[in-house]
């Protein structure tokens, strides 16, 4: 449990259905820790570099897998076995993610990080084989699939006329926010629950007393 604790991102699996993501968080780690080279073949590393970039991919495959390529100890070697075993999956992957893309609504999320997250990783599948998605495309994905509730908004966002999702992005972020705080405010104060004033039933009674007298 401990080892599975210091992992940066999720090991690859036995199955291999986790790839794509797997294979672009190794690269990203490597090229942080200047040994992105290391899995390439014919690069002359320094030794320790290559020791240091195998053992990261090996903390970072699942255990059955780490026994397989036991005996495989340089990590260009192990990277072009796993390429040679996984990346096949385009035939499975590509059909699935424009399966996504084509459902994928606005709408049925109740979180925009939630929507987001579900929009990058569709379009990063898509684009690591071949398809591009631009930022036209994300827009209009998103402004097609708003509820119908929300046709005014949506409306209100094109004719912000954005050019880049993440300027819109920022803006559904914002409109979030205040739709937390007001309900945050209704909560701690709900309708019907503050006290009525009492000045008119002090100026009746004052009424009533000066009729009196």
């Amino acid at each position: 449990m401990s080892n599975i604790a210091k992992l940066e991102f999720v090991a690859l699996e036995v199955s291999g259905k986790n790839y794509l993501p797997w294979m672009i968080d190794v690269k990203m780690h490597l090229e942080s820790m200047g040994i992105s080279n290391a899995i390439n073949e014919f690069n002359y590393f320094l030794a320790q570099d290559k020791e240091k970039a195998q053992v990261f991919l090996r903390k970072h495959i699942e255990e059955m897998l780490r026994f397989e390529y036991l005996d495989v100890t340089d990590p260009s070697i192990l990277w072009n076995h796993l390429k040679e075993r996984f990346d096949h999956q385009k035939e499975v992957i590509l059909p699935n993610a424009n399966d996504e893309w084509r459902t994928l609504r606005f709408q049925e999320f109740k979180k925009v990080n939630e929507y987001n997250s579900t929009l990058f990783r569709i379009c990063s599948q898509l684009k690591y084989y071949g398809q591009e998605v631009t930022d036209e495309d994300m827009l209009e994905k998103t402004y097609s699939t708003f509820h119908e509730t929300n046709i005014t908004l949506m409306q209100q966002y094109r004719m912000q006329k954005f050019t880049r999702y993440s300027e819109l992005d920022a803006c559904l972020l914002v409109v979030k926010q205040n739709n937390e705080l007001l309900m945050k405010n209704h909560e701690s104060h709900p309708t019907g629950s503050v006290a009525l004033p009492k000045a008119n039933a002090t100026d009746t009674d004052g009424h009533q007393n000066n009729t009196r007298g």
